[in-house]
Order: C-alpha cells, then sequence, then structure tokens
C-alpha cells in the first residue's frame, strides 16, 4: 500500500480492521487509486429530483447498468446510487467497482422549505450487496436538521460496526437559510465541520462562493483576515473545516456547467487541497463517449497532468 494512503487511514484511528480496509478499496481503486485522490459517480437524481429531469436528456441513463458501465469504464473510485439502482446491477457488476449504498433521499414532489430525508436502504442491505461504504444527507439549515443528525449517528455506529465506510452529503438547505446562503463559504465550512464531527469518513460538500451568510461569522472572517477571495482559497479553507485536512472531503459537480467552468473548478480543488470530486448530472447526462471524455481530463487534472 502507498504512504500516502497509509497516511490518510491514520487518520481514523478508531476503526476498525474491516472499515479501514473498505477506505482503502475505494482510495485504491480506478485510475486515482494510490494517489490519494478520489473520482466518484454519484446517481442518486433520479430519485432526487425525478427520471425525466436526470435522464431524458441522454436516454441510455435510464437503464442502471450504464451507470456501472459508465463508473467503471471512466476508471472512477466508486459509484454511490440508491438501494433500486444498485439492487439492479450488483450482482453482475460484483467485484467490478467499490460501491456506496446511499441509505437516504429526499423527492422533488412538493416544494418544502425545510427539506428533509427518508430512510431508504439499510446497513444489511450495504452488506448483502458488497457495498464499501453507507451514504447519507444532512441539510444544516433545515428545521429537521437534528433529526437528521440523530438518525445519521444511530446508522453509523451500526456501519462502522459492521466494517462499513461512512459517507455524509452535507448540504445546507432550509428556511434558516438565504439562497446565497447555501454556498456560502462559512457555512459550506460549517457544513464540512458538522459532517466531520458526526464521524464521516469521506464528506461532500458544495463548492463555496465568496458570500458570508451568518453575520457573526463575518465579523471573525473580517477580523482574521480569512483568505476567501478565490475557489482555491475558499477550498482550501473549507478543507481546513474538516479537521484541518484529515478527514477525505470531496465537493459536488453541481448543476449541468460547460466543460471549461467545470475543469476550471477541479483545478481550484486540486490546488486548493481538496480531495476530489463527485460528478453525477455532468457525466451521465452526457452521451458515453463525451461523458468519458470528461471524467478522463477531470481525473488527469487530479493525477496533475494538466
Amino acid at each position: 500500500m502507498k504512504k500516502r494512503i497509509r497516511e490518510i487511514l491514520s487518520w481514523y484511528g478508531s476503526d476498525n480492521p474491516g472499515t479501514l480496509s473498505n477506505i482503502a478499496r475505494i482510495l485504491n481503486h480506478g485510475r486515482l487509486g494510490g494517489t490519494g485522490k478520489v473520482v466518484i459517480l454519484p446517481v442518486d437524481q433520479g430519485f432526487e429530483h425525478g427520471p425525466a429531469r436526470s435522464f431524458a436528456p441522454n436516454p441510455p441513463a435510464y437503464n442502471p447498468h450504464y451507470h456501472f458501465e459508465l463508473a467503471i469504464e471512466a476508471g472512477c473510485n466508486a459509484y454511490a446510487a440508491p438501494l433500486g439502482f444498485l439492487e439492479a446491477g450488483a450482482r453482475e457488476f460484483a467485484g467490478d467497482i467499490p460501491l456506496i449504498l446511499k441509505l437516504s433521499n429526499h423527492d422533488s414532489l412538493l416544494d418544502e422549505k425545510d427539506p428533509d430525508q427518508a430512510v431508504t436502504g439499510s446497513v444489511e442491505d450495504a452488506l448483502r450487496l458488497g457495498c464499501a461504504a453507507i451514504g447519507f444527507t444532512i441539510y444544516p439549515g433545515s428545521a429537521h436538521r437534528f433529526e437528521m443528525y440523530e438518525r445519521i449517528r444511530a446508522i453509523s455506529e451500526e456501519a462502522k460496526r459492521n466494517g462499513l465506510a461512512v459517507v455524509i452529503w452535507s448540504y445546507p438547505r432550509g428556511s434558516g437559510l438565504s439562497t446565497a446562503g447555501e454556498t456560502s463559504v462559512d457555512v459550506c465550512g460549517y457544513a464540512a465541520q458538522i459532517a466531520a464531527q458526526l464521524g464521516a469518513h469521506i464528506i461532500k460538500v458544495k463548492l463555496p462562493t465568496e458570500h458570508l451568510e451568518q453575520e457573526a461569522a463575518r465579523k471573525v472572517y473580517e477580523k482574521e483576515h480569512v483568505p476567501i477571495g478565490t475557489l482555491t482559497e475558499r477550498v482550501r479553507h473549507i478543507v481546513q473545516c474538516a479537521f484541518d485536512g484529515r478527514r477525505i472531503l470531496i465537493f459536488s459537480g453541481g448543476a449541468a456547467e460547460p466543460d471549461d467552468v467545470l475543469l476550471e473548478h477541479i483545478h481550484a480543488i486540486r490546488d486548493g487541497g481538496g480531495f476530489g470530486s463527485i460528478i453525477g448530472r455532468n457525466s451521465f447526462q452526457r452521451k458515453k463517449p463525451e461523458a468519458l471524455q470528461l471524467l478522463d481530463n477531470v481525473i488527469k487534472i487530479y493525477l496533475g497532468k494538466e
């Protein structure tokens, strides 16, 4: 095992050998294996946004097998999806790529000021399907956030006891935040810290903007001259908020973006010390050759080749 992977595993000293082995499975897989960087394909959008909004731009993506194949052919570190999609392909693609079972999901059928997440899978499901990790979303800023924190604490305890890694999607959202506040640098940093404090091994957050949402935080950022003027500086700060870089912190690919914008973001993540990206719609909504080309470019950036 490469020195960098042993260093990362050393940050999780309270975990059992099974959990450490599953973190290593993700870090050692694919084209970025052994580098400490990761690119993960997440496909929970069919549940979260609806099938047409998610897959109509690229109809082969309605087929669950398409996403297994895309993640494998691209050389991703792992593939994350809800129960149904994983059940539809776990046998056919067993052992080909580490899987992350997304145990909680939200739908877009109603417009909610304070969204919540339903538990849609179990640790037992993840073990049955041969997963390396479970995933869970929390919404800091929602009126339901404390219930979500308590749910993931209990599920995380069970997952770790059974040797699984824990991935937390920490997405600020709810009536307690403005729209701009959902991606503000202070709130994104807070979201990363909350996920780390909840025991996540891998944390997924959105890329932060320069906006400061909380007045109390603004005073500190200005007084201490925290550098947040560029995206690279903001990424570096969010990494700092995740235990000073001692937790694997990856960034969302977000909504569809032009290639040059997306790749500029990837450069900023790399240069700011981020561990990688989790890119869904920006990849699977393209025809497969285009998606593979994009993911190839992303991986090359993390390998330092572009």
